[in-house]
């Protein structure tokens, strides 16, 4: 698998976790941290940090917080499920021929979770999800 298609899968793992934290979390600000690993990959990736906001309006309606999926992807969602505070979700790559799925729990002011991918040459992408609550968002 290419560099590039590496990181368009990173890309993919990304957006179920920023779209759904909106869903069994309270607004404001939170940050969330991924370490991915790949099989056959010979150095080890850096976590990624990032911050977002959710909006009070987002916290109240999950479905309307989850991105449209890209024009150009040929990658698709499914079975989205929200139990309380789990999240589950299934994704499917049609050209690259990549599945995965992905949870995430959520408690008041953290969460955990991970995605977990599988490739046609039998490599595997593990995705894991952190992420903590920092506050109001900023103005």
């Amino acid at each position: 698998m290419t560099f590039r298609k590496v990181m368009i899968a990173l890309v993919l793992c990304a957006l179920p976790a920023v779209a759904f934290a909106a869903g069994p979390v309270k607004a404001g600000k939170w940050q969330m941290t991924m370490q991915t690993e790949m099989t056959g990959m010979p150095m080890k990736m850096p976590p990624m940090t990032f911050s977002y906001c959710v909006t009070k309006e987002d916290a109240e309606n999950p479905e309307k917080a989850l991105p449209e999926e890209r024009k150009n992807s040929d990658c698709k969602r499914s079975d989205v499920k929200i139990d309380g505070n789990v999240v589950t979700w299934k994704v499917t790559c049609a050209k690259s021929q990549m599945s995965g799925d992905g949870k995430i729990t959520y408690s008041e002011d953290t969460f955990d979770g991970g995605m977990h991918m599988t490739m046609p040459n039998g490599g595997e992408m593990n995705v894991k999800y952190s992420g903590k609550y920092l506050g109001e968002c900023d103005k």
